[in-house]
């Protein structure tokens, strides 16, 4: 199958409830409380590089495949300086997570949204740190649009990563949080000078697995996040 295939097929797997990773982010969704936490989304954006293929050649992807991430400002009260997808809060005017996280890649990027094609919702997933309830929104880039930062109070850089660099096993690591004893270790990538961890990291991490696009990497490879 094309790349667009496969996650079509994770989408609808996911809406099934037939994947493991509705039972792992299950369990990410108790680390808050639903009646408290903020409603929030991001979207998780594949497409067509337009200009840069990728440096690793992956068997389970082509060169080209891409996705969008952004760092995050570094004078942002929640996970400031992280790299990131695009997303934020659901906002009272929104009718869906997909609306708000179409919203906010648009405000954060520049990104047309027409050019979007929704797949899916992927399970809701907690964020105890900053108390969200995210829902993962999975999108097909159909007609790429220029992306770049919008606001700088919001966005240091918005650039996209070619997956089969993510996917190369020399950039995988285990990220281990400095000074926190007992802390977990989670799925870290390297990539293009910098380093996608957190959140992000566990949620590209899970969905290449479940893609079956992942290739054996050594998990004994740590690295301690900036914070």
């Amino acid at each position: 199958m094309s790349a667009r295939a496969d996650l079509e097929a994770l989408a609808a797997a996911v809406a099934a409830g037939k994947t493991s990773f509705n039972a792992d982010m299950e369990l990410l969704q108790r680390s808050v409380d639903p009646a408290t936490a903020r409603p929030a989304a991001v979207l998780i954006l594949f497409g067509v590089l337009d200009d840069r293929p990728a440096d690793f050649s992956a068997d389970a992807v082509p060169d080209d495949l891409d996705v969008l991430l952004i760092e995050r400002a570094a004078t942002l009260s929640d996970h400031p300086g992280q790299v990131a997808f695009p997303g934020g809060s659901v906002d009272a005017a929104d009718a869906t997570a997909v609306d708000a996280a179409l919203r906010e890649a648009e405000e954060e990027t520049g990104l047309d949204p027409a050019g979007v094609r929704v797949l899916g919702e992927l399970p809701a997933i907690g964020l105890p740190v900053s108390n969200f309830l995210v829902s993962p929104v999975l999108g097909w880039w159909d007609k790429p649009t220029p992306v770049d930062v919008v606001d700088y109070g919001e966005s240091a850089s918005v650039f996209r990563v070619p997956v089969a660099d993510l996917l190369n096993p020399d950039n995988r690591r285990m990220a281990v949080l400095p000074g926190r004893k007992g802390a977990p270790r989670t799925p870290a990538f390297l990539v293009g000078g910098v380093l996608v961890w957190g959140f992000t990291g566990i949620i590209l991490s899970s969905v290449l697995d479940e893609l079956g696009w992942t290739q054996p990497w050594d998990e004994t490879r740590e690295v301690v996040p900036a914070l």
